[in-house]
Order: C-alpha cells, then sequence, then structure tokens
C-alpha cells in the first residue's frame, strides 16, 4: 500500500512538473506583455520602477523551467537529495512570487498619482507638426482608447500646440474611428471622442498590474501542490525499509 501511495504521488509530481513548464511559458508571456504595453504608455508614467514586477515574474519564469528540469531528473532517479533540492527552490521561488503579488499591489496603488504627475507635462509637449515620441504616444492612447484631452477635449485649449495653431481644432486622432470627414474642429464636438484619457490610462495599467499579480497568485497556488506532493515523495522514500538499511549499511532481501 505504501510503494502504491508512493507511486500515485511521483505520478502526480511528474504531472506537476509538465504544468510547471506550461506556467513557465505563460509567465514569461506576461512579463514580455507587459514590457510591450508599457512601451506604448511610458510617457503617460515615469516610475521605470513599476516594471520592477514585470522584470521579476520573467525570471520566476526561466527559473521555473529549470526547476522542471531538475524536478524530472530527481523524479525519474528517486533522488531523495535532487527532490529536497526542488523543495527548497520550489519553496524560494514561491516566496519570490509572494513579493511579486506585495509590489504588484504596491505600484497599482501609485499609478493614478504618477499618470497625474506626468500627463499634463506630455500633452503640453505636443507637437503635430512634426512629432516626437511623446507626440506619437498622445495620438496611440487617443486613438487606442478612444479618448481626447486630460478630462475631455477642452483641455487642448490650454495646450501651447493648440494655441500656436489657432484653428480651434483639437488632433485628429480625437476624431471618432466611425467618422471620415472629421478635422477635429471644436465647432463640431460631437466628432470627437468625449471621454478623457487619464482616467483610462490609468484604468489600463491598473488592469496590467493585475495580470502581474493574478498570474503570480495562480502559478503560487500550482506551487504548493507541487512542494506537497514532492515532500510526500520525500517522507515515503525516507519510510522505505529498504532506504533505511541501505542507509544503515545493512543489506535486504
Amino acid at each position: 500500500l505504501a510503494e502504491e501511495g508512493r507511486a500515485w504521488c511521483s505520478k502526480e509530481l511528474t504531472m506537476f512538473l509538465w504544468l510547471l513548464q506550461a506556467a513557465a511559458g505563460i509567465l514569461c508571456y506576461v512579463g514580455a506583455y507587459v514590457f510591450i504595453t508599457y512601451d506604448d504608455y511610458d510617457h503617460f508614467f515615469e516610475d521605470v520602477y513599476t516594471l520592477i514586477p514585470a522584470v521579476i515574474i520573467i525570471a520566476v519564469g526561466t527559473l521555473l523551467f529549470i526547476i522542471g528540469l531538475i524536478g524530472c531528473c530527481a523524479t525519474i532517479r528517486e533522488s531523495r537529495c535532487g527532490l529536497a533540492t526542488f523543495v527548497i527552490i520550489l519553496l524560494l521561488v514561491f516566496i519570490t512570487e509572494v513579493v511579486v503579488v506585495v509590489l504588484g499591489y504596491i505600484y497599482r496603488a501609485k499609478v493614478e498619482d504618477e499618470v497625474d504627475h506626468s500627463i499634463r507635462k506630455v500633452y503640453n509637449g505636443y507637437n503635430g507638426t512634426n512629432p516626437d515620441a511623446a507626440s506619437r504616444a498622445i495620438d496611440y492612447v487617443q486613438r487606442q482608447l478612444r479618448c481626447c484631452g486630460i478630462h475631455n477635449y477642452s483641455d487642448w485649449e490650454n495646450t501651447v500646440w493648440f494655441k500656436q495653431t489657432k484653428n480651434n481644432s483639437v488632433p485628429l486622432s480625437c476624431c471618432k474611428a466611425a467618422l471620415s470627414n472629421c478635422t477635429g474642429s471644436l465647432t463640431h464636438p460631437m466628432d470627437l471622442y468625449s471621454e478623457g484619457c487619464e482616467a483610462l490610462v490609468v484604468k489600463k495599467l491598473q488592469e496590467i498590474m493585475m495580470y502581474v499579480i493574478w498570474a503570480a497568485l495562480a502559478f503560487a497556488a500550482i506551487q504548493l501542490l507541487g512542494m506537497l506532493c514532492a515532500c510526500i515523495v520525500l517522507c515515503r522514500r525516507s519510510r522505505d525499509p529498504a532506504y533505511e538499511l541501505l542507509i544503515a549499511g545493512g543489506t535486504y532481501a
């Protein structure tokens, strides 16, 4: 019965290791997604330390892949030392993922203040004639999130670009996508997106951070299951009479 129980746990552990390999790929994907999306919104969010959770999640994904290989070798060879190492490394990764969750919540709470601090400066630096990176970022965000201005399209009236152009118009990126004849003129406000971009940028960045938090929580739970299976296999292995006699220098017939 004990042998059957150990075999069952070993089988479950092997299945977990395959799941761990898949988890490694998913975690790396989540981290890469955060980096790519951050690149689109980085002008509205100056605190680069917000990327720390994404960096950690990619590092954890890479480490999980290596851990999976170690665990496979240890399970196939039924190495007690290998399984113990596997459990210890999993525990360290589990702690790291808890840190990711904590950092994710901290930076998620800071998003609104960061965006509010930088967004006015970005809009004031807009140059529609010869757009630089910041100007392209504004046009991208307004088209992507279907918004106009900081709180609404009237915010453009206070920008340097609006005062210089003197044509009573906002950028064409404020025009509703369904309209082909929109010129951005404030005399036709119904042609423009009515919602401001600040709230939508904050929402988008907070959603991105939640992806990291939920990914870390999900795989932390999976790792707990793996550590439990590995510990059971270790305990059963240490109680194996053949193993105990071998350690004592005896024989087992």
